[in-house]
């Protein structure tokens, strides 16, 4: 059995599909009836006493500042390619703590903080099953281990969520492949997920933690947040 000893938490980007919110406040700091996003995923994570925490920060930086008040065990890392890149960079920031570590983004609702737990057997993604039509990657299982994902959803199979788990073994060849793509090749535009997903797939061995529908929430644009807070509802006015 592997153990959690940090988290890595997304938090550098834009968050463009949900201007005009995102213009001044970045999308983990958005309140969502009141609470922000990233409070609900560091309190799930000091509920699973994982307490080494590092926040990859670049849009709107500053306003970060004022977390580690209230959770000072947080250490800020800047990405400073988040403008130009897609979210390896991020990732690339941070690659120093890949081992032992959970992954995951700042910009999501965590509801059951069990699913963060610390203990597990093998690196992979928290997933629930699914048998409706959906856009978000799909995750196919053969014995257990992941052996396919499609990019563009489907209609049956394990739905990925933004939170994953890495063993000490397979957070070091993370960090070997994220710098091979993105300071050797210069893969700049691709998710930090196809480098063990899809560039390096016989490198790993992932499975995954099953979750329930509804245990976390991603919220990825404004519709999504005006369907869960109502309050946003003036901000639809004239969106297409």
């Amino acid at each position: 059995m592997n153990t959690v000893k940090r988290a890595v938490i997304m938090a550098a980007g834009e968050g463009r599909r949900m201007h005009p919110v995102t213009l001044r406040t970045p999308k983990p700091l958005v309140r969502v009836n009141g609470t922000r996003m990233i409070d609900s995923v560091i309190k799930a994570l000091r509920q699973n006493e994982i307490q080494e925490i590092y926040l990859v920060v670049g849009y709107l930086k500053e306003q970060f500042a004022a977390l580690k008040q209230d959770y000072p065990e947080i250490t800020l890392i800047e990405n400073p390619y988040y403008r130009s890149c897609n979210n390896i960079s991020s990732l690339y920031a941070a690659r120093d703590y890949l081992e032992e570590s959970m992954i995951l983004d700042g910009d999501q609702l965590i509801f059951e903080p069990a699913v963060l737990h610390k203990e597990f057997e093998r690196s992979g993604y928290n997933c629930i099953w699914t048998t409706q039509p959906t856009t978000e990657w799909l995750l196919s299982l053969r014995d257990g281990i992941v052996c396919g994902c499609s990019r563009t959803g489907g209609m049956e199979g394990w739905q990925l969520y933004s939170v994953s788990r890495w063993t000490k073994q397979d957070g070091q060849k993370l960090k070997k492949y994220l710098e091979q793509e993105f300071a050797v090749k210069g893969n700049h535009r691709i998710y930090w997920d196809d480098v063990p997903l899809f560039c390096y797939p016989t490198e790993f061995q992932l499975g995954i933690t099953e979750m329930k529908r509804g245990d976390i929430i991603e919220i990825d644009d404004l519709e999504e947040l005006a369907a869960i807070d109502h309050s946003y509802q003036t901000y639809l006015t004239g969106v297409e």
